[in-house]
């Protein structure tokens, strides 16, 4: 019988904390200094901001926020036009990695009364990976969507990383601080 109810307990709690209006999409840098001609560019940022503007169409249809975070820059620092916020949606503009490190993120989300965190954007495991382990670390529940976050190839020593090996790398490490989907899984689920 115990298990029974807690089966039941954690069936609730998944579905309250994915429910609508039970969570909020987080797009991370999706900024115009990460696409070709920019100054940082990424591998394929085109696909990956198409991906995370179905998954933002996907939040605004079934009426939970979208917030944007832009980290401040000299030049291509204007949101991408593939995801570009509507009137009225909050954009927290960092200076930092962390989108939570003095942005007032935590206290606009907790003032909406939500406890999970669907989280997109760019670079992998800077900026992206940064917020999913912050906004566990804060008990939100966090799904991050692998395919609709970007990286580089990087280099280290005498070693170049593929940006794919970098992506995968990240995504093992933080299976341990949230669920991590495609956005058509989660738009599945």
């Amino acid at each position: 019988m115990k298990r029974f109810i807690l089966t039941i307990a954690l069936l609730a709690a998944f579905h309250y904390a994915t429910a609508q209006k039970d969570y909020a999409l987080l797009v991370i840098d999706v900024q115009n200094f990460y696409f070709p001609g920019g100054r940082s560019e990424l591998v394929e940022p085109e696909k990956v901001a198409e991906k995370a503007a179905v998954a933002i169409r996907e939040a605004r249809a079934s009426g939970n926020p979208v917030i944007f975070i832009q980290h401040k820059a000299a030049t291509g620092m204007e949101i991408n036009e593939l995801v570009a916020p509507q009137p009225g949606e909050k954009i927290f503009v960092k200076e930092e990695v962390n989108s939570f490190l003095g942005t007032g993120l935590k206290e606009y989300i907790d003032s909406l009364a939500i406890d999970a965190l669907v989280i997109c954007g760019m670079q992998t495991q800077m900026c992206v990976e940064a917020a999913v382990r912050a906004a566990h670390d804060y008990g939100y529940h966090v799904i991050l969507l692998h395919d609709a976050c970007a990286t580089r190839n990087l280099n280290f020593g005498n070693r170049e990383v593929a940006a794919a090996d970098v992506h995968a790398s990240t995504l093992a490490t933080l299976k341990s601080y949230g669920t991590i989907l495609s956005v058509a899984e989660w738009i599945e689920k």
